[in-house]
């Protein structure tokens, strides 16, 4: 073949792969970055969404919800993860977005649940949020989080939740939540955020072994203490964990935070590949729990929480075909 005829064969197939449209599509996934809960979750769906529905998946690692929610907002990029507490600040354009509001996100559905809460080391004897609010004028606090503002926003809600602020304790600034949890192991701080579970905080409960290791800080329950804490994270809620000595933080139970950590896409997304996404999400969970081990809490029948934000017409169509229940 010479190299007019070559040329001429090359450009014939790049032209059936425009005129395929959708078909050559690559989808954009914002992941986070590597080892990060986005990233996780992204390379599972990706992965479903390559073998299952054939989508062209492929994430994108970025900073961080800051960088790439608002590509998501201008449909620069399809599909996005983070917390229903931060889009609803996203959409509101308050909390962590004040002034930033991202009016054309749209929802896909719920992953899974985040748990958090606040931790201290166990030879504190800090049980609840009362005996925190005794001790807060001794204690160190992980605060600011600069590179993960929302985390800030977790943290004053369950401060709000046991009638305290920052104000209350020594502020000590971090720069994102993975380094306010190894401050706590380093006892740089006495209380810092830490997610149910998760590598950072069994390390840190390593750490503190010689101190009896971490417990949460148990949540107040009562309907004036909830409204507080709501105040906050309206798209959260408060869960009640029994003890369990396999899990650093639950030496007793404890009532701590669950949120629901949502895909999220934008308002001009084709119906039909946010009904193709929707749908493979749903339909495969066994296989997301084995590529990520926490898509394991989720279910289907909990995909479409209530939330501010509205969810995508294509999203939609699927949960009225599967019969899932909006709000539940």
């Amino acid at each position: 073949m010479n190299k007019f005829l070559k040329a001429a064969a090359i450009g014939g197939i790049a032209s059936l792969f425009v005129a395929g449209g959708a078909l050559a599509q690559v989808v954009g996934i914002a992941s986070g970055q590597p080892g990060s809960l986005g990233h996780n979750s992204g390379q599972a769906v990706a992965k479903i969404a390559n073998q299952e529905a054939g989508i062209i998946a492929r994430t994108q690692p970025l900073a961080g919800t800051s960088a790439y929610v608002p590509l998501i907002n201008r449909g620069e990029m399809e599909f996005g993860f983070a917390n229903a507490v931060e889009l609803g600040y996203a959409l509101s354009g308050t909390g962590n977005w004040d002034g930033k509001k991202q009016p054309n996100l749209r929802l896909v559905g719920e992953m899974f649940p985040l748990r958090t809460g606040l931790m201290a080391a166990d030879d504190l004897n800090i049980k609840n949020v009362a005996d925190l609010k005794k001790m807060a004028g001794d204690l160190k606090i992980a605060s600011e989080y600069t590179a993960s503002s929302i985390i800030s926003f977790y943290i004053m809600g369950i401060l709000a939740n046991g009638d305290m602020s920052y104000a209350d304790f020594k502020n000590v600034p971090v720069s994102n939540f993975v380094k306010g949890i190894q401050a706590l192991g380093d006892g740089l701080v006495d209380v810092s955020l830490v997610s149910l579970n998760s590598g950072a905080g069994k390390k840190s409960n390593a750490q503190l072994s010689g101190r009896g290791g971490l417990q949460y800080v148990s949540m107040d329950t009562s309907d004036a203490a909830l409204a507080r804490f709501k105040d906050f994270m309206p798209a959260a809620s408060i869960i009640t964990m029994k003890a369990n000595p396999n899990i650093p933080g639950l030496i007793v139970g404890a009532s701590i935070v669950e949120i629901p950590w949502m895909l999220f896409t934008h308002a001009d997304a084709s119906d039909e590949l946010v009904y193709k996404m929707t749908k493979v999400v749903a339909e495969n969970n066994a296989k997301l729990g084995e590529s990520f081990g926490a898509f394991k809490r989720g279910k289907p029948a909990n995909m479409a929480p209530a939330h501010a934000m509205a969810y995508h017409p294509g999203a939609l169509k699927y949960y009225a075909e599967a019969g899932i229940e909006l709000g539940k």
